[in-house]
């Protein structure tokens, strides 16, 4: 006799319809979502393209992490999104090279150029994020532009429209989702 009795429909639960288990059936991304294609959220830096953007940020501020995050992303049009698992190492050995050194605000680490620090940096010629955008299609990063206000503004409707306006939202999204998806089955016209 096994030491657990297995549960009601198999060692992994109930089967749902189209035999995932209990895991939902993988969506128009895959089983990772929108943001798991091609290995991410966004594209991944090197090592010393997140070196050379700490230093590139703190040159013109003090930061905390996830302002260094989040303005890498912005800078880059989203092409470039490091995680705190690359941002937060390359820190703590800027600051162990004592280019970096950090205090408390607020119960947050506040990150700040040494003297040694602003000498590094100033030999920085181009900013990293830079790079990842010079080769981007300029439809891509149309494209981002536009999905983002387009968010935006559906967190508008979300907080303070009326129940209709929230309907017609949910109309005019259900709309353009079908029409982005027959587009895709569209012959490609403009290809390079």
């Amino acid at each position: 006799m096994p030491p657990f009795p297995t549960p009601p429909g198999g060692p992994f639960g109930p089967m749902r319809p189209g035999g995932f288990g209990p895991f939902p059936p993988p969506g128009p991304f895959g089983r990772g979502g929108p943001h798991r294609r091609h290995g991410g959220r966004g594209r991944r830096g090197r090592r010393g393209d997140v070196r050379s953007a700490i230093l590139a940020l703190l040159a013109e501020q003090p930061r905390h992490g996830y302002e260094i995050i989040r303005e890498i992303g912005e800078r880059s049009g989203g092409f470039w999104r490091p995680s705190p698992g690359s941002i937060y190492p390359t820190l703590q050995l800027l600051a162990d090279e004592g280019l970096v050194h950090s205090s408390e605000e607020s119960g947050k680490r506040l990150f700040d150029l040494t003297d040694e620090g602003r000498a590094a940096a100033g030999k920085l010629d181009t900013p990293p994020w830079e790079q990842f955008t010079q080769n981007a299609d300029p439809n891509e990063v149309k494209l981002r532009e536009a999905s983002g206000a387009l968010f935006n503004a559906i967190r508008q409707v979300s907080l303070v429209g009326t129940t209709s306006q929230k309907a017609r939202a949910v109309e005019t999204i259900d709309t353009a989702r079908r029409e982005l998806y027959g587009m895709l089955g569209e012959a490609p016209t403009d290809e390079a």
